[in-house]
């Protein structure tokens, strides 16, 4: 009997409380796993390349701003190349499905279009900026928030990341 409380009471102050020494290893313990996610987060943001500005140039959007239609800005050609690449895309809404309530580009069901935005140098938001891409491939963009748009790529089914279904 005197051996079973004196383990007992080797663990906790027979309140239950663990000892000063259990509760420095658990903070220990959960500092140390803190400080590998943190690791963990540097070497694969350092890895991926990526940005937190939407706007920097990349080699394959600077390529394309030739194949662009005139009058459109250069982001366009930017957001291109991330759509063509499957991303990382800058804004949580970029590949969201847009539903044509305005009723302006061709009837097609539910999940047909998604929506990307083009940066607006300046713009303290996504700003007003948008290419819609079809499953067939088709780009529209709309420079004035689904006012009006433009076409500027014509679709075939294996232009659009993930296929044309």
């Amino acid at each position: 009997m005197t051996a079973v409380c004196h383990i007992r009471h080797s663990r906790h102050r027979g309140n239950g409380v663990p000892h000063n020494g259990t509760v420095r290893r658990r903070i220990l313990a959960l500092v140390g796993l803190l400080l590998l996610a943190a690791v963990l987060w540097w070497v694969e943001s350092v890895d991926s390349g990526t940005t937190d500005d939407p706007s920097a140039p990349t080699a394959s959007a600077q390529a394309q701003v030739d194949d662009l239609p005139a009058g459109l800005p250069a982001e366009v050609a930017q957001t291109l190349a991330l759509i063509d690449d499957g991303g990382p895309f800058p804004y949580d809404r970029d590949g969201v499905v847009f539903e044509n309530r305005e009723g302006l580009l061709p009837d097609h069901p539910r999940g047909y279009w998604h929506e990307y935005t083009v940066p607006t140098p300046g713009a303290g938001d996504r700003g007003a900026r948008r290419l819609v891409v079809g499953r067939a491939g088709e780009i529209y963009y709309t420079g004035d928030h689904y006012g009006s748009f433009r076409r500027i790529r014509d679709g075939s089914a294996d232009t659009f990341p993930g296929g044309g279904g």
